[in-house]
């Protein structure tokens, strides 16, 4: 393949199969009868089906999920300890809806709370949490805001911590699915309180509200959300081999409809799709460096690589190495060189099912003059190569055989 390396920057493919297959066929969605619904999985974050997921609707009470995804975080930054005791205000006391039957004259543990809040789905129970953590709850709920945009929450917008109806509070059952395996993959320890079927506070004992609980074996979160506006909603999570699914329906007719609904999705993810962990030999690259110390630089990925893909299609999928070439010197440990994507073939040809960015594992500096100069040499030589049609070894792509993915299940 012939390629110009001067004068625009260019990007370098290397092609990794992970064996032969057939086209993979997508399986087709399931009928789910929600005004929208997503099916994630929480491994990879890929959408394995979804209807109308980023439209902006009421999420009810599926908005607590961001109020405990704020206090399992001060929790774990130090900021905020379970034992610590919290004042009820009157307005947490008078807020109504479903509660924990909090009253001024108590003083609940943050731990207390956080058992309101995700099993009792306790109104009062967010107030006086967001009122101990950040002062009030419209101050709260600016930090709702922040924190659903760091998360790439961009269908939501959060006025209180309770999802009230409320004008200008919205979310979306994608935005909801997304927040449902953050909270799994950024707090395991705290996550276990979605799986609690009751709760008792002072003389009262409550039952879960998500009914999924109790007939969906694998299932173990996560919450329930309903105004009359919203409808019935449930972002539910499970969890089969190795795979870890989200599901998130909202706008259903029911309670029994929004738990029906979310098994379907999770029993058709399930049933369809499998989780792949490709090994980091599959997926590290050593590319060549221009005008530095050194001429090879190896690249991981930033983050662990997981990709989900139909059953039986697990050999039809191979990593590309997108990277700008000629790559120069200096390089600091740890920069962002391209990408590293997952290619599943299907019958329209290939698709993109993830893209993960690639880090410089080490430092290369600069060269000295006189080896700056001699690869500014070997790049002018090349580039005239091209001009007269020969083919260049760099920025060629590059086909290498490596382990099925299939193998690091």
């Amino acid at each position: 393949m012939v390629v110009r390396l001067l004068g625009t920057a260019l990007i370098c493919l290397i092609m990794i199969n992970t064996g032969v297959a057939e086209a993979a066929s997508w399986p087709k969605s399931p009928n789910v009868e929600a005004k929208s619904w997503v099916l994630l999985d929480a491994r990879s974050g890929q959408t394995l089906v979804e209807n109308d997921s980023h439209k902006k609707l009421p999420p009810a009470s599926l908005t607590k999920m961001m109020t405990l995804y704020l206090a399992f975080e001060d929790i774990k930054l130090g900021r905020l300890k379970l034992d610590e005791t919290v004042s009820v205000s009157e307005k947490a006391w008078k807020i109504g809806g479903s509660t924990m039957f909090l009253e001024p004259r108590l003083h609940p543990q943050v731990e207390e709370l956080l058992h309101g809040i995700a099993t009792l789905s306790g109104n009062d129970a967010c107030i006086a949490l967001a009122e101990h953590v950040a002062g009030s709850e419209d101050a709260f709920a600016d930090r709702m805001n922040r924190k659903a945009a760091e998360l790439g929450m961009k269908d939501s917008h959060f006025v209180n911590a309770t999802g009230f109806p409320a004008e200008d509070h919205y979310s979306s059952a994608y935005d909801m699915a997304l927040l449902g395996a953050a909270l799994w993959r950024d707090f395991p320890k705290h996550y276990e309180i979605f799986s609690e079927r009751s709760y008792t506070y002072g003389s009262s004992t409550q039952p879960n509200r998500n009914r999924l609980l109790w007939t969906l074996p694998s299932a173990d979160g996560i919450k329930t959300g309903h105004t009359q506006e919203a409808g019935f909603c449930l972002v539910a999570s499970a969890a089969q081999d190795r795979s870890r699914l989200v599901s998130a329906v909202f706008g259903t007719d029911s309670d029994h409809q929004r738990v029906s609904q979310s098994r379907v999705l999770l029993q058709f993810g399930f049933r369809n799709f499998v989780t792949l962990r490709p090994t980091e030999r599959d997926i590290r690259r050593q590319v060549e460096v221009y005008q530095g110390t050194e001429d090879h630089v190896w690249l991981l990925p930033a983050k662990p690589v997981w990709i989900t893909v139909p059953k039986g299609n697990e050999s039809a999928v191979s990593f590309r190495l997108r990277y700008p070439a000629p790559l120069l010197a200096p390089i600091a440990e740890g920069q962002k060189i391209g990408t590293i994507e997952a290619v599943m073939k299907n019958k329209q040809g290939e698709e993109v099912i993830a893209s993960i960015p690639m880090l410089s594992r080490r430092a290369v500096a600069e060269a000295s003059w006189f080896g700056r100069k001699w690869d500014a040499l070997r790049l002018w030589w090349s580039s005239r190569e091209d001009d007269e049609g020969t083919s260049s070894e760099l920025g060629a792509t590059e086909e290498n055989p490596a382990d099925s993915a299939a193998a690091a299940q």
